[in-house]
């Protein structure tokens, strides 16, 4: 899967998803959320590239990931790829 912005994974229930939503919302970074809860198919494709069935899962744009990154995780990654 080629990705051309961030994509997150998520549901509305999650304090991990909330945190990391605010955190890219405060940012002014463009992304696509997908709630898992509401779609089967997203749920397993976050699984199929995480290997597990934990959430958050952040896909950037160079095609890694992180799973239930913390901020500090996210902002490097996004440091790195010069998003931030």
């Amino acid at each position: 899967m080629t990705v051309t912005t961030i994509r997150m994974y998520g549901a509305d229930w999650c304090r991990d998803c909330r945190r990391t939503k605010a955190q890219l919302d405060d940012l002014g970074l463009a992304y696509d959320y997908v709630d898992v809860e509401h779609d089967d198919d997203a749920a397993e494709e976050a699984k199929r590239i995480s290997g597990r069935m934990n959430i958050p899962v952040v896909v950037f744009p160079d095609g890694s990931h992180q799973v239930e990154p913390s901020n500090a995780e996210v902002e490097a990654k996004l440091a790195e790829l010069a998003l931030v």
